[in-house]
């Protein structure tokens, strides 16, 4: 079991430090300048002034607000619309083309019409995060509802379940295990969004200072800040991994 869990830690670890070995090689290799491509030492140095004057958490704080905002809103509306047109086999018909006709457009190819229609600051990310979310909250939802086993209606039927127990007893405990994966790539996505919407749309967050840095020369916070972004990105993939742990939602998979 200790053995186990060592190793779990090592071998990912291991693929780092063969990332930072390349990434030191190729510095070695180029003879680039900080200004072009910093070595893992000097954008350590930069990281540190980032964490030392609070930059680096300011702009993560920014960046964590808004994934969180729209990634919410979109559960929020994406898990009710998906078990709805899930159960009304009618309006899945009629919305169906709808929902693979909007789902292709890349959020990003909003981003003219969000700052056009919300201006600068956090409403058109958060738009836009929504978007990304939204619909692959809704497919997968639909999907989730579909596959569950008609026994279990029947089941409701013979109880006389209202359409409120029906949705809460049956069909929400029962499409959990197949939504975790749609939420763990929903954030994914997310995360990848906000990023560019920071770079258009507002002053502040991890894309923000992506750009800011680019324009300053300052190739080693650019780094950084792409570094903040995959941990960041990791942790987040975490917290949504482990609700697939919990025993209690597990049964539907059954």
């Amino acid at each position: 079991m200790i053995w186990e869990r060592i190793k779990g830690f090592i071998l990912p670890s291991l693929a780092f430090v063969i990332l930072l070995a390349v990434w030191q090689a190729t510095k070695i290799a180029t003879g680039w300048s900080v200004a072009v491509f910093p070595s893992p030492l000097e954008a350590a140095a930069g990281m540190w002034e980032l964490v030392k004057d609070g930059t680096l958490l300011k702009h993560s704080v920014a960046s964590l607000f808004r994934v969180t905002l729209g990634f919410y809103l979109a559960v929020l509306f994406g898990l009710p619309i998906g078990i709805i047109l899930g159960w009304w086999k009618t309006g899945q018909v009629v919305t169906n083309s709808l929902i693979q006709f909007l789902r292709p457009i890349s959020p990003l190819a909003w981003i003219p019409l969000a700052v056009l229609w919300f201006g600068i600051g956090d409403k058109p990310a958060v738009f836009l995060i929504f978007l990304s979310s939204f619909f692959p909250m809704v497919v997968a939802t639909i999907t989730a509802v579909n596959g569950i086993r008609l026994i279990y209606f029947q089941v409701a039927a013979n109880f006389n379940f209202t359409p409120f127990e029906t949705a809460t007893k049956i069909i929400i405990p029962a499409i959990l295990p197949p939504i975790l994966p749609a939420l763990r790539i929903s954030v994914g996505i997310a995360w990848l969004v906000v990023v560019a919407a920071e770079m258009i749309a507002v002053k502040s967050g991890l894309g923000f200072l992506i750009l800011d840095s680019r324009n300053a020369l300052r190739m080693d916070y650019v780094m950084d800040a792409m570094i903040a972004i995959g941990v960041i990105g990791i942790c987040l993939d975490r917290v949504i991994n482990q609700l697939s742990r919990i025993k209690s939602i597990s049964w539907g998979s059954v």
